[in-house]
């Protein structure tokens, strides 16, 4: 079955002639106001642009420099990762000095949206806690097996076609957990469970602001359009050309934009980047056109196909890890099991956006990891492929995309 892009646009707006303009495409919507969609993401005021989403592309690239870390076995330790992740201002825990300075860290944006753990401190906690326990892992259980053979029980080598994993006791590469699971706990959840929120958007006074164009201190946005623009930074913010994104796409982080690349090339899902990048560019548009109804039929469309994102990549690696563990090729299966852990661990993070819930709910993803990692005392090396099978069609089944669609 060919991917079908969302058709909630098509229903809402009528796409009318090109404009004179080349930088925008005209639509008037069904309420007969004209709404003009830049063909990039590109809005001024007075002249000036209005987009910033720099504390984005900070934290991405703060993560990056966690993603190296995490394999260097010379230098890194539990205390000096932590670090990394519950960065404070000043302290010199990367090597870019940029993100010394920068006041912002990973930790407080992880599991922290407003829509899910506003009122969920304890769940938030325990998150953190999980993200922090990846990190001490990595150091503990793994780095210690960096010179042996990987066996039951043991950490250690394990080959990978022409690369070398690292694997803990239990056959879990830790730095794939916290990645994996990084992009659905603070890039999925910050984007689609808070920025996009109307809780967010609407917020206090934001909806008057916005339509009396009145800017936050000292900046050029009003706070609506600045949250939307926070959104777009957790997918696009590392582009070299944020505003044009889709020429590198798959290129500019290992997180969503990294996997979102992946999903475009594959034939049954082409043509979902360019509708998440359309999507965020008529939602900005409807802000700055007033229109909130279009505006959230946009955010909706962008927190449909993010949560897919999670769910294709979650079957995706649980059905090459089944097909490598077959082959009993254990170096390239851990891998891609513990991809894929990392992604069913981000579904807690999707939106059904007509249930306003994550597709999968805590409960549900602790009995999904629980049934990948204890069918015996030593982790994945006690699976089976028909537990993955099991798994893989369980995810596909809450989506419109099947196992066989996701695994090529």
């Amino acid at each position: 079955m060919k991917y079908i892009p969302n058709l909630i646009l098509a229903a809402t707006v009528l796409f009318a002639s090109c404009s004179d303009d080349d930088n925008t495409e005209p639509i008037v919507d069904n309420g007969g106001v004209d709404i003009e969609a830049p063909l990039t993401y590109s809005f001024d005021r007075d002249g000036a642009t209005t987009v910033a989403f720099d504390g984005q592309t900070t934290r991405i690239r703060m993560a990056e420099e966690v993603v190296g870390a995490l394999l260097d076995f010379d230098n890194a330790t539990a205390e000096s990762l932590s670090a990394m992740y519950n960065h404070q201002e000043g302290e010199s825990n990367f090597q870019d000095a940029a993100l010394n300075a920068s006041g912002k860290n990973l930790s407080s944006k992880t599991a922290a949206s407003r829509d899910y753990f506003f009122a969920n401190t304890a769940e938030s906690a325990a998150i953190r806690a999980a993200f922090e326990s990846y990190l001490e892992k990595q150091v503990t259980e793994v780095f210690p097996g960096e010179l042996q053979a990987a066996e039951p029980g043991v950490a250690g080598q394990l080959a990978d076609g022409s690369s070398t994993r690292w694997v803990a006791p239990n056959g879990l590469e830790y730095n794939q957990l916290w990645i994996k699971g990084l992009i659905g706990a603070l890039m999925t959840d910050q984007m689609i469970n808070n920025y996009l929120s109307p809780a967010v958007l609407d917020e206090a006074d934001n909806i008057e602001n916005n339509d009396n164009e009145v800017v936050e201190d000292g900046k050029n946005y009003t706070t609506m359009e600045h949250k939307w623009d926070e959104a777009y930074g957790y997918l696009f913010g590392n582009s070299p050309s944020a505003s044009n994104p889709l020429a590198t796409l798959g290129d500019d982080d290992s997180f969503l934009n990294k996997y979102l690349g992946r999903v475009e090339n594959d034939a049954d899902f082409a043509g979902i980047a360019q509708e998440l990048f359309d999507a965020f560019k008529l939602g900005r548009a409807a802000i700055v056109g007033k229109n909130y109804q279009l505006r959230d039929e946009q955010a909706a469309i962008i927190q449909e196909r993010i949560s897919e994102i999670i769910a294709i990549r979650a079957v995706y690696y649980l059905e090459q890890g089944r097909l490598a563990l077959e082959q009993e090729n254990y170096g390239t299966a851990f891998h891609d099991l513990s991809e894929g852990y990392g992604f069913i661990y981000s579904l807690r993070f999707t939106r059904n956006t007509v249930t306003g819930a994550p597709y999968f709910n805590r409960t549900e993803v602790d009995a999904m990891l629980a049934q990948l990692m204890e069918q015996g005392p030593n982790g994945l090396w006690d699976v089976t492929p028909a537990i993955l099978s099991d798994l893989a069609e369980t995810i596909a089944a809450k989506f419109s995309f099947t196992v066989a669609q996701a695994a090529d």
